[in-house]
């Protein structure tokens, strides 16, 4: 299978930099202080800003505790890149990446995108929308459509890149094509679906554009 696209959007945590120790271990912390099973908690955690997903699981409790919280999370998460490794495929995928249109589109904010993509040892694209650039937290498009624009790219000559339920939501709402990353994404039903991204090849083309393989 292959799919042609004019820019690529992409995902960090589980598309490019498997983090799932460090934002278990937090969340491991946090639901117990809240009286909640950690592994359910765990089925919902990934692809959103933490508090997001406070807000959805605990609906009473005050935004300014879900945001003291999510800042809390962050610092803690920023310093601690304990098992914090490439995706596979992810170093050669991004070396081929390096001269074609793509921008990284995440719910981490610029300093732990910073220190995980540097923990993995992937280089920061120059393009990219954090947690403090958008209003409103995957599944809500506005990351990747912001990502398009600063390319200049319409969203339908787009291909994003996720792992979670939140970010195929997110991409599928601006009206790209998605390629679902890893076992979370199977689930989702994105228009392509790979065990990591050794199994992603990527073709540049004559006009610009590029072709995206997928192996089995």
């Amino acid at each position: 299978m292959s799919l042609t696209t004019r820019a690529l959007l992409l995902d960090m945590d589980g598309t490019l930099v498997n983090s799932d120790a460090v934002v278990e271990r937090y969340w491991r912390i946090w639901a117990a202080e809240q009286g909640l099973d950690p592994e359910q908690i765990l089925k919902v955690v990934h692809g959103r800003q933490a508090h997001a997903t406070m807000a959805e699981l605990l609906p009473d409790r005050p935004v300014e505790r879900n945001r003291a919280d999510n800042d809390w999370m962050l610092e803690r998460e920023t310093t601690d890149l304990d098992g914090v490794v490439p995706v596979p495929g992810a170093p050669a995928f991004m070396a081929a990446l390096a001269a074609l249109p793509h921008a990284l589109v995440t719910s981490a904010d610029e300093a732990l995108a910073r220190a995980r993509m540097g923990a993995a040892g992937l280089p920061m694209p120059e393009v990219r929308v954090t947690a403090e650039r958008v209003g409103a937290s995957k599944p809500d498009p506005e990351g990747f459509l912001k990502g398009a624009a600063e390319l200049g790219f319409a969203p339908a000559d787009c291909v994003a890149f996720e792992d979670s339920e939140a970010g195929i939501t997110a991409g599928r709402a601006a009206g790209m094509r998605v390629v679902g990353i890893g076992p979370r994404a199977g689930a989702h039903a994105p228009d392509a679906h790979v065990r990591d991204l050794e199994q992603v090849r990527i073709e540049a083309l004559p006009d610009g554009t590029m072709r995206l393989h997928f192996s089995d």
